[in-house]
């Protein structure tokens, strides 16, 4: 066996187990159109937030984020903007960490705390400690955008996937998926792409 075999071997090993690592045990289910209920989940200060707290706001951008993912980490910035650019126009956003923080201790609240501050988010930043929400929306990847509609008191899903197509490269976009989808709601169109797949690490479910 030569040294370049072996090295294509090691590779091999690392990136099975590298993406072992990213592994989720809940395979979610997208339902686009489906109703969910309002939720009510802790902020980084203790906070209760609501769904039913943005009474003005025709909908909410929902992405689900985590402290450790370093793709998640690409999008901070973006995530500032995309609420600066649309709360005005009746859609705020709000992060959701739903990774288990007992077998992952660096998502929990005061992590998510320090992490909120130091990236200076202009959102809520909750924590689904019984992972709840994230099942009933099917997210499964940090981060993983979604676009709930308010629809009485009640919120449909109208959007779910990536917030874009370039995470490394923020001025090589070539489609605002997320953006796209809420201008066309905003101009009361139908959504021409309402879902994409969202790219990232797994979120990490409680196997028990």
């Amino acid at each position: 066996m030569n040294i370049t075999f072996k090295i294509k071997i090691a590779r091999i090993v690392i990136l099975a187990l590298f993406a072992a690592s990213f592994k989720t045990e809940f395979t979610p289910v997208v339902k686009i159109n489906s109703l969910v209920n309002s939720f009510s989940l802790s902020d980084t200060n203790g906070k209760i937030i609501s769904l039913n707290d943005f009474k003005k706001a025709k909908g909410v951008i929902v992405i689900f984020t985590c402290n450790r993912c370093p793709f998640a980490k690409l999008y901070v910035d973006r995530m500032n903007q995309l609420n600066e650019k649309y709360t005005s126009k009746g859609f705020p956003l709000i992060a959701i960490n739903s990774t288990d923080a007992i077998d992952f201790p660096e998502e929990n609240t005061e992590h998510m705390k320090t992490f909120a501050r130091a990236k200076k988010f202009n959102f809520p930043y909750l924590k689904d400690s019984k992972q709840e929400v994230a099942k009933s929306l099917g997210a499964n990847k940090t981060p993983h955008a979604f676009i709930l509609l308010k629809s009485n008191k009640q919120w449909q899903i109208k959007y779910s996937g990536a917030i874009d197509d370039n995470g490394a490269e923020p001025l090589k976009v070539e489609n605002n998926y997320l953006e796209n989808a809420i201008n066309e709601l905003i101009l009361g169109k139908s959504i021409t792409v309402n879902e994409t797949k969202s790219i990232g690490c797994s979120i990490k479910y409680k196997t028990n």
